[in-house]
């Protein structure tokens, strides 16, 4: 089987699993509503088993939750919801409004769930600043573009390029409003729940490894794995405490709070990859097929952290509430 092959294979058993998972009643609480941590350990639990459905459920649930705060449309039964908010430098998709309404035209790039979402909120740009649109996929002049991903990991999330060729769109909010609401910050730490179940998914294989039996190399790896993903656990059960007590983010702590859990969610993904690949050598990322592609979707999914420039961006909040 050529990759092309395996990853179409991939793709199609990721959209079968979210359509089962949506069918099947699957709807974490919404955040700051009181069971935020619910939530999370939803979206953790998920991002332990699969990623790639993780990937595109958390999707899901974050264009629920963003409907709900800009007072959009609910989805109707059998919706599934993507939402397309990357802004590369090399890609930008315009806003224009018509008689009929808006039309939004351009290249939307890093589209996760592109084939198998039935709407998706895509941010545009309009002449009166960055806004927020809900696109019916099924409408014509919306076309996905695959083949530019080459990585094997998460390749079964079918992030890809999608043509928009003045395709009718509903406005959510106003001028900025999916950046400026309290839920944007939210909304980044439900991915950084995911990445923590990631995490544990490759965790397990050495769990299981230490369950054979004492050996103090890997006894050590176990215990330093341990520590720091309990670290992460709890942090995100504090943080959920404090979206809930504080949801309208009136104490403006809401973008050092994803800043934080992000960054340490990331720091941990990388920090549990490489303990436990040194502790079990080679033998589970070559012959264990499960382990060695959820290591591989843990490795990419964890650098839509941005590294260095989200550090960047909490001492910049952070100076500015001095």
């Amino acid at each position: 089987m050529t990759d092309p092959e395996r990853w179409a294979d991939d793709v199609a058993r990721t959209a079968s699993a979210l359509t089962r998972l949506l069918d099947g009643g699957w709807s974490p609480p919404l955040p700051g509503r009181g069971a935020t941590a619910a939530r999370w350990a939803a979206l953790a639990e998920l991002g332990a088993r699969d990623l790639p459905l993780a990937r595109l459920a958390e999707g899901h649930a974050d264009a629920v939750a963003v409907l709900a705060e800009l007072d959009g449309p609910a989805p109707g039964p059998g919706e599934r919801l993507g939402v397309w908010a990357a802004e590369p430098p090399s890609g930008r998709v315009r806003a224009r409004r018509t008689d009929g309404g808006w039309v939004l035209s351009g290249t939307k790039q890093w589209c996760s769930g592109a084939r198998v979402c039935t709407a998706a909120l895509v941010t545009a740009h309009a002449e009166d600043g960055r806004r927020l649109f809900l696109v019916d996929l099924d409408t014509p002049g919306a076309t996905p573009r695959p083949g530019g991903w080459a990585a094997a990991g998460m390749a079964g999330s079918d992030t890809v390029d999608v043509e928009l060729a003045d395709v009718p769109a509903r406005a959510v909010g106003g001028p900025r409003a999916y950046l400026d609401r309290p839920g944007f910050w939210h909304g980044g730490i439900g991915v950084a729940a995911v990445w923590a179940g990631g995490a544990h998914g490759v965790a397990a294989a050495l769990a299981d490894a230490v369950a054979t039996g004492p050996d103090p190399h890997r006894d050590a790896a176990w215990g330093s794995v341990d520590v720091a993903l309990h670290a992460l656990d709890a942090t995100l059960v504090a943080a959920a405490a404090e979206v809930d007590a504080d949801p309208h983010d009136t104490a403006g702590t809401a973008a050092a709070r994803a800043h934080r859990v992000r960054g340490l969610a990331a720091r941990t993904g990388l920090e549990v990859l490489g303990t436990v690949g040194r502790a079990l050598g080679a033998g589970p990322a070559a012959h264990d097929g499960r382990h060695a592609a959820h290591r591989a979707d843990l490795e990419v999914y964890l650098r839509q952290h941005h590294g260095d420039r989200d550090l960047v961006a909490l001492a910049d909040d952070l100076r500015a509430r001095r």
